[in-house]
């Protein structure tokens, strides 16, 4: 493992803050909110670029990972999240969706970075990817409905064509890249030293541009920080420490429990940012809550990452 990804926890913190920074200027922070997609799609070719496609099929296969990793998401955490808004967010209905969105969309983007990184299994990850995607998007509006009355009358173009952007894009390209290049061949070589032993680095920018577009969000906001800090710190830990039981009593693998650990802590705060705006736009607290979430999340998930490997 090289020196960065020993220290990437402190890189992703430091990222977040000098996004930050940078958002404190106007045109800067309109200019970044451009670059955190493309930063994503580099990202994601780089990972799809060293996965091997026999062994993205074969992980379709995994029924036990799947039903495991998708019960989790999909009924276990959205409980989860329904009581600790409960608890801890009652006194604002506003923030508790906010609260319950960002806990009930799985991510489909970074959380494979980490994985790379805590030497998961990138391919099985990979390929419970469109499921969590499809689902989230199938049953959010039954999550508003349950937890706020609403019918889901959402505008899902946005929202489909970002997907399409920082998913479908890179996966296609690096399935037409790798199909094309010889195999050891110079330009194999040096794409997978720019783009597949860079991914951190594209999710460090992807990091920065997506807090200097929102800095203007968190000025003068540090109580909401604070008061969803607790809920979400409870929500990781929980979920980490059942994760890791239900790996061991599976008799997972060291691939696989690391891929399970990641593919249900980290959460799709892009995506429902996207929907909170467009359906809520008279509840700024609502995508406030979406935008102080990764805050809280990438450190644990980059300390997560380390500590996997111990």
């Amino acid at each position: 493992m090289s020196l960065f990804e020993k220290l990437q926890t402190f890189f992703i913190i430091g990222s977040a803050a000098v996004g930050l920074l940078i958002g404190q200027s106007r045109p800067a922070a309109a200019a970044a909110g451009a670059v955190v997609t493309p930063a994503l799609m580099c990202m994601l070719f780089g990972l799809f670029l060293g996965v091997p496609l026999q062994e993205l099929r074969r992980s379709f296969f995994d029924l036990r990972f799947t039903l495991t990793s998708l019960t989790v998401n999909f009924i276990w955490t959205p409980a989860l999240g329904w009581l600790l808004g409960g608890l801890f967010l009652a006194d604002s209905p506003a923030l508790r969706l906010g609260f319950v969105m960002l806990l009930v969309t799985p991510c489909t983007d970074w959380y494979l970075a980490f994985t790379a990184v805590a030497r998961g299994n990138v391919s099985l990850s990979a390929a419970v990817l469109p499921l969590n995607l499809l689902l989230q998007v199938l049953l959010l509006p039954l999550y508003l409905f349950l937890f706020a009355g609403l019918g889901g009358q959402l505008d899902w173009a946005p929202l489909a064509k970002s997907v399409a952007l920082a998913l479908v894009l890179p996966f296609g390209l690096a399935r037409a890249v790798r199909g094309g290049l010889k195999a050891g061949g110079r330009a194999e070589v040096w794409l997978n030293k720019i783009f597949a032993d860079g991914q951190l680095r594209f999710l460090c920018l992807a990091i920065c541009a997506m807090f200097a577009s929102q800095a203007a969000h968190l000025a003068g906001r540090a109580e909401v920080f604070v008061t969803l800090l607790w809920p979400l710190m409870l929500f990781f830990i929980i979920n980490f420490i059942l994760v890791r039981l239900l790996a061991r009593v599976l008799k997972f693998s060291f691939a696989d429990s690391v891929s399970l650990s990641l593919v249900t802590l980290a959460r799709n705060s892009p995506i429902a940012l996207a929907i909170a705006v467009t359906a809520f736009p008279a509840e700024p607290l609502i995508a406030l809550a979406l935008v102080i979430g990764p805050l809280i999340e990438l450190p644990f998930l980059g300390l997560v990452s380390q500590a996997l490997l111990l």
